[in-house]
């Protein structure tokens, strides 16, 4: 999958804008908001022909960069699994502040019509996950890797939604029981088919 475009200019209206959706969503009101009384709504309509879907989706993209950039500077030491739940940890740190945003960008993505849109922001992000964990298979394990974090990650964000805890261990703990779930079941499986 291509990358999502992006530019400094996007990335700056996604910010001007994000204060706003909790009170507008992601709408043209919200970026009307954002520049009252400012020619950079137009803009806005120029850098967003698809409006408030492809707002969302460049939000998604602009978070997925900022994770990456911030689990750059995670130690060596931590093993992929301890870099994968840091990065989910980075990610959900810097958007404590926009988890009204985060909310309703994903019940936007999950109405009728955005099914490609919803998958190809978790697959982004999933994948961006992944790169930040040092991922570097090429196998069939590539696909497999993502397709099973994508279930952990989604059901991640709805229990992540709904935490309102001053900061995201509990969420973490969710993460962490579901992926402890799936070795499980790995195991149970290779047992089942003599693979292990």
């Amino acid at each position: 999958m291509k990358a999502f475009p992006h530019s400094p200019a996007r990335d700056a209206a996604i910010e001007r804008v994000l204060p706003q959706v909790a009170e507008y969503g992601w709408t043209w009101r919200a970026a009307r908001a954002a520049s009252p009384g400012s020619a950079d709504f137009w803009l806005a309509e120029e850098l967003f022909p698809g409006g408030g879907p492809e707002m969302i989706e460049a939000f998604c993209d602009l978070a997925d960069r900022r994770m990456l950039d911030a689990a750059g500077a995670l130690g060596p030491e931590l093993r992929p699994s301890q870099r994968l739940r840091a990065s989910l940890a980075l990610r959900f740190a810097q958007n404590r502040p926009y988890r009204e945003a985060v909310r309703r960008a994903a019940a936007a993505l999950a109405l009728p019509g955005q099914a490609r849109r919803a998958a190809r922001c978790t697959y982004r992000t999933v994948d961006a996950l992944w790169a930040a964990s040092g991922d570097r298979s090429v196998d069939l394990s590539w696909y497999t890797k993502r397709a099973t974090l994508a279930l952990v990650y989604s059901a991640t964000l709805l229990f992540w939604l709904q935490d309102d805890g001053m900061d995201d261990e509990t969420s973490l703990a969710f993460f962490d029981r579901r992926v402890a779930g799936l070795r499980r079941i790995g195991r149970w499986r290779a047992r089942l088919t003599g693979t292990s």
